[in-house]
């Protein structure tokens, strides 16, 4: 409980000049918690005005923007010299629900406990809005002379529609247009033998859910008839289950795999690079790579999850009708049109529909070059951090809002702040948790890089 005070006293003393930025970061984050913005219904304007009111209080140009009062989207700008484009920070405001029953705290009480931060979005992902917010205020008070502007766009709605970051870019452009962005998506590994290797997240998968229906004759469950939808369906999924997606490496992925190859913990791995480059041979190497690390097999190709079915309404009716929902990932060299044809010749039943789910459509997107001034500025701050470290890009298997930036010509760079840990109280889990340490360091890292790159 100690910890509680101390963020919230740090956020409320009218003397804190003296306070890291990760102090301040502990504070922002205590308070960010706090604010319960589950989406739906979201309600993200609770935090764009706690935000605007931290940002005006130093003296931080800001605004709220949105066409719903709502869900309104935060935008704060620290003035340059302009010699350079602007550089954009960016997060987003809403949080997934959480259960308070299945949690062992409340989820929104913003608890500092057992040397972590407690609550819903603490790691996804208002752990780096509180960073970025406190490395923003840091160059403020200290007066940084920067060559161009920092902007800070805090979006609603990221976990359900991406409308915040969409809206943003189609109707207010000029901004948050940027010659570069971070956001979330990165992450620091701490080996065993105590090296780190920070995955700066260059590229991400894009999901590209689609639905299989099947369909067949109606009747009483006593009654059996030979086409029954239910047993189609779980042919077609069978069969899905067997085939093996291609494997197909990209730049990044390339680059990836060539460093943790090097790695001690990694050595395995060098051996089966060959394999993966000849047609011949890549799926047993990727199969391989599975048996050792199923999430590093997964940056090799398209994945295929079942994840829902639905059919029938009572046990002793035969339903016509029988659906199963696939959260498809799909590489970015692929086209969803690739992928479905590839399902359709897999599946090889024409009384199977294969149709796109409903739902958000993440667009097809380049991947932010691993040359570029802030790649090689978060390189330095981060071997100064840890010499020794290793710094690698990384595609992620999942999805953000950087894809829409990356779409729209404004490479996105996932930052890698802090430490990923295993097991319980990670992201969108019961008691999601971020320690109180690796935040204060994230922090400092942010604002080394923004001092870097800003100047």
């Amino acid at each position: 409980m100690g910890g509680l005070i101390l963020a919230l006293w740090l956020l409320g003393s009218p003397s804190d000049a003296q306070i890291s930025v990760g102090e301040r970061a502990l504070a922002y984050l205590v308070e960010l918690t706090r604010i319960d913005t589950t989406n739906p219904p979201g309600n993200e304007t609770r935090a764009a005005r706690w935000l605007q009111r931290v940002a005006m209080e130093e003296g931080i140009a800001c605004e709220l923007l949105g066409p719903d009062p709502d869900r309104l989207n935060f935008v704060a700008r620290l003035e340059g010299s302009g010699r350079r484009r602007p550089m954009l920070l960016m997060a987003h405001t809403d949080v997934v629900p959480a259960d308070p029953a299945q949690w062992s705290v409340p989820p929104f009480a913003g608890l500092v406990r057992d040397g972590y931060v407690w609550g819903r979005g603490t790691l996804d992902d208002k752990s780096l809005l509180a960073a970025e917010l406190a490395a923003m205020v840091e160059l403020k008070r200290r007066g940084v002379r920067l060559e161009r502007d920092i902007v800070l766009m805090a979006e609603a709605d990221e976990e359900s529609g991406s409308t915040g970051v969409r809206w943003l870019l189609e109707n207010a452009r000029e901004k948050i247009d940027a010659e570069f962005a971070l956001n979330e998506g990165g992450f620091i590994v701490q080996l065993p033998s105590g090296r780190r290797v920070y995955h700066v997240q260059t590229s991400e998968k894009i999901p590209t859910r689609v639905v299989l229906r099947a369909r067949g004759a109606s009747g009483h469950g006593s009654v059996p008839v030979r086409d029954n939808a239910v047993v189609t369906l779980a042919r077609a999924l069978a069969r899905l289950a067997e085939v093996e997606q291609p494997v197909h490496l990209n730049t990044t992925t390339r680059r990836y795999l060539r460093a943790m190859a090097r790695i001690e913990e990694y050595r395995w791995l060098a051996p089966l690079l060959a394999g993966l480059n000849r047609p011949e041979s890549a799926i047993m190497a990727a199969g391989a790579i599975r048996a050792k690390a199923p999430e590093m097999e997964a940056l090799l190709r398209t994945s295929v999850s079942p994840t829902m079915l639905k059919a029938g309404v009572k046990i002793n009716v035969i339903p016509s009708v029988a659906e199963a929902y696939l959260d498809v990932r799909r590489l970015p060299n692929e086209s969803a049109e690739e992928v479905v044809a590839r399902l359709r010749r897999a599946v090889h039943d024409s009384t199977v529909e294969i149709l796109p789910a409903p739902g958000q459509a993440m667009p097809q997107a380049p991947p932010s070059p691993h040359h570029s001034r802030l790649y090689k500025h978060m390189e330095e701050v981060f071997l100064k951090a840890s010499p020794g470290a290793l710094v690698v890009p990384y595609m992620q298997t999942g999805a953000t809002d950087g894809a829409y930036l990356r779409h729209g010509g404004i490479p996105v760079y996932g930052v890698p702040l802090f430490v990923r840990e295993d097991g319980p109280g990670r992201a969108h889990g019961n008691d999601e948790r971020i320690a109180v340490d690796g935040l204060k360091a994230g922090a400092a890292l942010l604002y080394e890089i923004l001092l870097a790159a800003g100047r």
